[in-house]
């Protein structure tokens, strides 16, 4: 290779070099004049998750605050529970999604196109309204301000109903930045701006049940009471005559009674007395063979209070009536074992040491369940299903009976009617009819501009016949 051909080959990879160079740097000049944060960085250039001790919660149905409060996590509007603070849908899971969230995608708009982005603060619809988030340290001070809007839809389309559809991220706005909004891949799925849903789940959890009674509506006298010997007996009903017999299965779920027992919400002392059916309260006593007594207190909502059921085809009582409920737990739990006849001194020991786990136990569930007092809960009828039966309900029904909704009798093969009148003449039998269902998943797409709706041409006359 002679000088001359070097020369021209060092000229070709100087050009190529300032040619690469050139479109970098009007690469990065285009991103950097869109907006504040390109793709690949994080939304919030620092965000003090640490210094976080307030946050404000805005939607177009509710707003309420989460405060950290001696170093737990609270809710005012909520007589300061418990707010959670590990898993899905937690305090902890927010802070770290925010302080973590990249930018997918940057669009140069100002405050005034928020609508487009699904953040009207003026809408009453919850989509598009989007949901306000603001943190302030110990001193009141913001230290971030954001606005999660509309959920970004895929083109692709197919997404699974269950994780959200076809969205592959939100729209969301810093209000420090005004540069414009972000598209980023978080779904915030559990992002809600109602207080119930950051409810810590902490409640009564009643194991090995001894005897359960049950006062009668709005009276202290006892409608009935269910007792067994051991763990291994079954239920049976106090003062029974020879022929009552306690239903085998009502037997078997009180065996479990609030053993997973969930509340919905938390209600405000302030409403407790104007929701509450005085006049329909009862009070139930649960004693265990571990030595703890709940007492637990549950009222009717009023009608008007009643919360519409998930399902509006659910015929069940349950699925929309509530219960206000007050729990208080006491007990003696034992310091001692009580020694077995002839017992070996290496079955002693382990023994021993089981019982001294399970005292132990025994005892923060005692001191955790006993802070519950102040609080009114809102739970679901279901959860009292039993509880509400009368005594005659309790009992095993005779051959050819069966039991009604309400507790009573109802005869084997009888007449039912038909909302609507009956069926037509020679109509088969009724059945149950299991349609499958489709998920319906619409097009994906970025929020549109609004456009003006094309105007239709009146129709043409159809030609006269000759």
């Amino acid at each position: 290779m002679n000088k001359r051909q070097v020369i021209i080959l060092w000229i070709i990879a100087v050009a190529l070099a300032a040619s690469i160079a050139f479109v970098k740097f009007g690469r990065d000049q285009d991103s950097k004049s869109v907006t504040n944060r390109i793709t690949g960085q994080t939304l919030l250039e620092s965000f003090p998750a640490n210094d976080v001790a307030t946050i404000d919660i805005k939607g177009a149905e509710s707003s309420f605050t989460l405060v950290k409060k001696d170093g737990k996590w609270v809710i005012p509007q909520r007589e300061n529970f418990a707010a959670k603070t590990g898993g899905v849908g937690s305090v902890n899971e927010l802070l770290r999604t925010v302080g973590e969230l990249k930018v997918a995608q940057g669009m140069q708009a100002g405050p005034s196109f928020a609508a487009r982005f699904g953040m009207d603060e003026n809408s009453k619809d919850p989509k598009e309204h989007g949901i306000n988030v603001i943190f302030k340290d110990a001193a009141g001070k913001e230290v971030a301000n954001i606005t999660v809007g509309k959920n970004i839809e895929s083109s692709a389309g197919g997404g699974v109903p269950m994780m959200g559809g076809g969205a592959t991220g939100r729209f969301v706005r810093n209000h420090a930045d005004a540069s414009g909004f972000y598209a980023v891949n978080e779904l915030f799925a559990s992002l809600s701006d109602q207080p119930k849903t950051w409810l810590s789940d902490d409640f009564i959890r009643v194991e090995k049940i001894q005897s359960i009674s049950v006062t009668q509506p709005g009276k202290a006298d006892i409608a009935w009471k269910v007792v067994r010997n051991n763990e291994d007996s079954e239920f049976a009903i106090e003062g029974a005559a020879a022929a009552e017999t306690i239903d085998p299965t009502t037997a078997s779920s009180l065996k479990s009674l609030f053993a997973f027992a969930r509340f919905d919400d938390i209600v405000p002392a302030a409403d407790v007395e104007k929701r509450a059916l005085a006049d329909q309260k009862r009070v139930a006593t649960i004693v265990t063979f571990e030595g703890l007594t709940y007492t637990i207190t549950f009222t009717p909502s009023k009608p008007a209070d009643q919360p519409a059921p998930a399902n509006p085809e659910d015929p069940s009582p349950a699925a929309g009536e509530t219960y206000l409920v007050n729990v208080a737990v006491s007990g003696e739990i034992a310091k001692e074992r009580k020694k077995e006849e002839g017992e070996k001194p290496e079955d002693a020991k382990a023994k021993d040491e089981a019982f001294a786990s399970r005292t132990k136990e025994l005892n923060e569930k005692l001191a955790k369940e006993k802070a519950l007092a102040p609080y009114t809960f809102q739970m679901l009828k279901g959860a009292f299903e039993h509880l509400v039966k009368d005594r005659a309900g309790l009992l095993k029904k005779p051959e050819g009976q069966a039991q009604n909704p309400q507790g009573g009798n109802a005869p084997l093969g009888g007449t039912f009617k038909i909302p609507g009148g009956g069926l037509p003449p020679g109509s088969p039998p009724l059945e149950a009819v299991t349609e499958p269902v489709e998920a319906v998943t619409p097009a994906v797409s970025a929020p549109p501009a609004e456009e003006k709706p094309a105007e239709e041409k009146p129709a043409e006359p159809a030609p006269e016949k000759k």
